[in-house]
């Protein structure tokens, strides 16, 4: 079963074709990692009106790794403290709780799902820079949630290393997805294997729970017809857009040479989002530092 594009989407559309996915196509032998319990947790006490700080260091106290990479980010240059912080409430006091809930859950999800492979080396960095900037481009359309664009930005490739650990001759497919300009990424997974990272990030994020704006956005962040599309749901077609400017100002910051999707479809992404490529610019000056300050070794 080829997974292909879904239009008019509504939730029962994405979950009858997930649904599908799982039982009888390519991935039905797959393993969804489940959302970590801490994870759960940290969601609990900071969907209440009035999040507790105590609660929330607890939390990230309880994983020794994690409580060593928040600190470390509290004592990066981009915070330029005088003083190091030495202990998770300092690093709570400094970076405030949705900085903290971003890199805790960005630290339980790479941790939740390995990446082994040489082609993913700066996978976890690349999918933090997006998020990142999915988070401020956000803050600057007014009306968009930042922290729901940020989780967004985190999940949008996490199929990826699922593949790569669950479905043999991936890796030869990643690579070849990487190399082609006449087709499209998921054209090629899907040509090798009926199935693409976007399904599997959407299971992902569907399993974990999280919104449906999120998974649906997730499943279709590669198919730009969705702009288009009226039938589905506004906040989808934002962070569908959104995503593509993020992995674009991303590009620009790795290095990486021009998108074809961005050549394609970056225009119309823009339209949809009423920005234009001077905004763009500001955007990839004011994101460099934010950028610089990802440290994941």
């Amino acid at each position: 079963m080829q997974t292909q594009p879904i239009t008019g989407i509504e939730k029962a559309d994405t979950d009858r074709e997930l649904d599908r996915a799982l039982a009888s196509g390519p991935l039905k032998d797959i393993v969804i990692p489940p959302c970590p319990e801490l994870l759960m947790a940290l969601r609990v006490e900071m969907d209440k009106a009035d999040p507790d700080p105590l609660v929330i260091a607890d939390i990230a106290g309880r994983d020794v790794a994690m409580a060593a990479s928040l600190i470390r980010t509290a004592n990066s240059p981009y915070y330029a403290r005088s003083r190091p912080v030495t202990s998770v409430g300092e690093a709570l006091g400094l970076l405030g709780m949705r900085m903290t809930e971003k890199l805790l859950t960005a630290f339980l999800m790479r941790n939740s799902i390995k990446v082994s492979s040489p082609l993913l080396e700066h996978f976890w960095e690349t999918s933090t820079r997006r998020a990142l900037a999915m988070a401020h481009i956000a803050r600057q359309l007014y009306g968009v949630d930042p922290e729901l664009a940020y989780t967004c930005g985190l999940f949008c490739h996490v199929g990826i290393p699922i593949l790569m650990q669950g479905v043999r001759g991936y890796a030869g497919t990643l690579t070849e997805a990487l190399a082609r300009q006449d087709r499209s990424f998921t054209e090629t997974e899907n040509a090798a294997h009926k199935t693409d990272h976007a399904v599997v990030g959407a299971l992902v994020a569907r399993t974990w729970r999280l919104p449906t704006p999120i998974y649906q956005a997730v499943r279709m962040h590669h198919d730009f017809t969705i702009l288009r599309d009226t039938h589905a749901l506004p906040e989808v077609r934002t962070l569908v857009a959104m995503a593509l400017v993020a992995e674009h100002l991303v590009g620009l910051h790795e290095g990486a040479k021009a998108q074809r999707e961005w050549v394609a479809s970056g225009p119309a992404c823009l339209a949809h989002l009423s920005v234009d490529e001077a905004e763009v610019d500001v955007w990839v000056d004011a994101l460099h530092p934010v950028f610089e300050s990802v440290t994941l070794a």
